[in-house]
């Protein structure tokens, strides 16, 4: 199946680092982050991973879950985590799902589904497609498909920095302009009339086009981060 922004994302259940998890159950009512590897033990996933264990708490302050996902056994994520806190100088403090059999890569467009076999014999190269990051809303529907190559290290910043927009846009029906940061003026999303956008934002808004008004970020969701 194919997998579009919008969708419901495909629930599952599945073995983790901390136990077996019904995919929707444990997202529960917040947002979710899962990000995906094609291998355990490899270089640059190594580095993705100690610094999303890094950022973890910044997450958790907005709300999100974070889970990661490897084709290969839970026992071998076990042992990877002892090189991640090795040589990253941070532990693994989220789930890490095992996906052997390879159904959840699958399940989320992230290999064909008529690939045969298992995790066993496979390679990084094999597996190479399997480098997504998806975030979830509280609905439960895919807001955000990312995919990187093997050897570009995924910038966890960034998607920190999407999910505040999202989040932002869910409360306050903005937008956000390029290369927006949290805490800088946003754009009145088309649908709010002038009329609403005025009982809204009292203070006055700059309109600089019909289509572009831009008001400072409102409510609480300046956080900064540490």
């Amino acid at each position: 199946m194919s997998i579009r922004l919008g969708d419901i994302a495909p629930d599952f259940q599945a073995e983790t680092t901390q136990g077996t998890i019904n995919f929707h159950e444990w997202i529960g009512n917040g947002w979710a982050i899962l990000f995906s590897h094609p291998k355990d033990f490899t270089p640059v996933c190594t580095t993705e991973l100690g610094y999303m264990a890094r950022l973890a708490p910044e997450f958790a302050q907005r709300n999100c879950k974070v889970i990661g996902l490897s084709v290969d056994p839970v026992g071998s994520h076990a042992e990877w985590a002892k090189d991640i806190e090795e040589t990253q100088g941070y532990a693994v403090n989220f789930p890490m799902i095992g996906d052997p059999s390879l159904a959840i890569a699958k399940l989320y467009d992230m290999l064909p589904a008529e690939e045969q076999g298992t995790s066993e014999g496979r390679t990084a190269a094999t597996n190479q497609t399997v480098r997504s990051v998806f975030i979830i809303g509280p609905d439960k529907r895919i807001k955000l498909m990312l995919t990187y190559p093997m050897t570009t290290g995924r910038n966890f910043d960034e998607i920190l920095r999407v999910l505040d927009s999202m989040q932002l846009t869910a409360e306050h029906k903005v937008a956000t302009p390029v290369n927006w940061k949290n805490g800088e003026d946003v754009i009145i999303v088309p649908a709010v009339s002038n009329e609403e956008a005025m009982k809204q934002y009292p203070e006055g808004f700059k309109i600089i086009k019909p289509y572009l008004r831009i008001v400072p970020q409102p409510g609480d969701h300046k956080i900064i981060m540490n």
